[in-house]
């Protein structure tokens, strides 16, 4: 079962996109940190220890457990260039037989906002998941206003499907998101009019 998460990397042309380990704790602190403004109106509040190593130390094993048992692929975003940690994607919540589903979330600090990178790690693992882990669709949330996420999305492939009405709590509320859905064969919007 590590075998298997050691071995989980999906590159791009500027990303190198693994599992968390042990050793990013301070990158990972430090650019929560410096982010926090810039994170804090479009997540979850964080809980009094987010920042701390027992807190990263559990989502480190929680990140290897979830690959292993196939419910999770949580990813770090690493720069080939540098080795720069810039953010995180999950793919969350798979579910199999009929569904062959999942959910995606996503966040990038704050320096590396608005370069692509978010995208390029977007597109690889909708790839992934459609061509290795045989997925049929991934869903993604974002709230309304939140432009440069929908923008994000619809530029990586993803199509608007609706409203979910106090679908999470975002700092602190129950807020209405706006869903997307990319689909394996997707046909929206195509007709066979003959």
């Amino acid at each position: 079962m590590l075998n298997r998460r050691r071995k989980l990397k999906i590159e791009t042309e500027r990303l190198t996109l693994r599992p968390p380990v042990h050793g990013d704790f301070n990158a990972w602190s430090a650019l929560r940190q410096d982010s926090r403004d810039f994170l804090t109106p479009w997540e979850p509040t964080w809980a009094g220890d987010h920042l701390t190593r027992r807190a990263f130390t559990n989502r480190v094993y929680w990140a290897n457990r979830s690959i292993s048992g196939g419910t999770a692929v949580p990813l770090f975003l690493v720069r080939r260039a540098d080795q720069s940690l810039l953010g995180a994607l999950t793919l969350d919540n798979i579910r199999r037989g009929p569904a062959q589903s999942g959910t995606m979330g996503y966040w990038i600090g704050a320096p590396f906002a608005r370069q692509g990178y978010m995208r390029e790690a977007i597109e690889a693992m909708v790839h992934y998941a459609f061509e290795r882990l045989d997925l049929s669709r991934i869903e993604a949330a974002c709230l309304p206003e939140n432009v440069a996420s929908r923008g994000l999305l619809e530029r990586s492939g993803f199509k608007y499907e609706g409203v979910a009405q106090s679908y999470l709590q975002i700092n602190g509320r129950w807020r209405t998101h706006v869903l997307y859905a990319a689909l394996r064969l997707d046909r929206r919007g195509k007709t066979q009019v003959g």
